[in-house]
């Protein structure tokens, strides 16, 4: 894994906008001065190390369900029974990223975006063109949106119908232009489409359904909104007795997996693979470890310890909920540049990747996204 210094390509910004990246925050996000290179060897053994942690992933969020352990999780247990009957209809997963420290021949999970990850298209569209214009003889870890297409067309099986309805919040351009870019891939694959705003997203209680702004019913529906936000809604308890009416994209059993006490407990279950980090509920008398909210996203208030001082910290809106305390996994550093791996999962196979990078420790919704190939 090395950090190559580039040229950027001319009217760069005006490609990537044509491309439908629309975000760039001012040419601060994604960056192609710099670009990460891999040798096939160091790609597979990413790609090896996405499916086994997913597939301890599937063991641990079955441990849970049998054991019940919700509380442990902060999960109201009233939804409890939502989440057991999701994962025994096996209702499918959609998408989700995985947070990867690769640093020389270690590669450590770091955390398990499986709810609402972005950084989609950038991942899948905007670094393979990039690749195709600069370095159009090397590959890429990317088939992000050939699975994508490919997965709609399973997830078809399931639908009551050919509609799929497509949400989230209105504050954001990037979950804007994510979700928009998967309503297009479910278009490719065939089925039809109706985007709306959460705010739009109405319970019609005659009709025991949720209704989109046009008063139809919704079957099925993807939502870049968190589960707990969710579950705090008005309408967070008709989640469970509209679950044979309305299929809610990603599926229930998710909550526990983007929660970061899945970190203790994958450590508990497999705390002899080379994947997982010991992480514990309580802060750890010695050692370098980082301190993180359950529900925390995008690297808010999360608090790295190194020699017993506190060496970085993150502000935000979360804690309350609790933390976990994960042992400390350094980040390679190249010239003061951190990255880490987003590695993709579409439909429970490892898709993917793309790499963002910071000047600190912390990954958070300032960091670069920068481009990847290997030869």
């Amino acid at each position: 894994m090395k950090r190559i210094e580039c040229t950027p390509r001319p009217n760069w910004q005006n490609t990537i906008e044509q491309q439908g990246f629309l975000f760039n925050d001012g040419d601060n996000y994604w960056k192609e001065n710099a670009a990460y290179s891999f040798t096939e060897s160091e790609i597979l053994n990413i790609e090896k190390a996405t499916n086994d942690i997913f597939s301890m992933c599937c063991e641990a969020v079955e441990y849970i369900i049998k054991r019940e352990w919700y509380d442990r999780f902060k999960i109201d247990r009233k939804y409890g029974e939502l989440i057991r009957w999701s994962w025994q209809e096996d209702q499918p997963s959609l998408y989700g990223r995985m947070d990867l420290s690769v640093n020389n021949n270690s590669i450590k999970l770091l955390e398990f975006n499986a709810d609402t990850p972005t950084s989609l298209l950038e991942s899948s569209v905007i670094q393979w063109y990039w690749m195709k214009d600069v370095n159009p003889m090397a590959d890429q870890f990317n088939s992000i949106h050939e699975k994508m297409i490919a997965h709609y067309k399973v997830i078809r099986k399931w639908m009551k119908s050919n509609r799929m309805h497509f949400c989230c919040n209105g504050e954001s351009m990037e979950d804007l232009m994510t979700v928009k870019y998967m309503e297009d891939a479910a278009q490719q694959a065939g089925l039809d489409s109706r985007f709306l705003y959460m705010n739009q997203l109405s319970f019609d209680n005659q009709r025991n359904c949720f209704i989109d702004d046009q008063f139809d019913p919704i079957e099925t529906i993807f939502k870049l909104y968190p589960y707990e936000w969710m579950l705090a809604e008005e309408f967070g308890p008709e989640l469970i007795a509209t679950r044979e009416q309305c299929w809610w994209i990603e599926p229930a059993w998710k909550m526990l997996l983007s929660n970061k006490m899945i970190l203790c407990v994958l450590h508990e279950l497999f705390p002899r693979s080379p994947y997982i980090l010991p992480c514990q509920t309580t802060r750890p008398f010695s050692g370098d470890y980082v301190e993180k909210p359950l529900f925390s996203r995008e690297g808010a208030n999360v608090d790295i310890w190194v020699n017993g001082k506190s060496v970085e910290k993150s502000s935000g809106e979360y804690g309350s909920e609790g933390y976990v305390y994960q042992q400390y996994a350094a980040l390679p550093n190249f010239d003061g540049n951190y990255p880490v791996i987003g590695s993709w999962i579409i439909g429970g196979e490892a898709a993917g990747m793309g790499i963002r990078e910071s000047d600190g420790l912390i990954t958070g919704n300032t960091s670069r996204f920068v481009p990847h190939y290997f030869e």
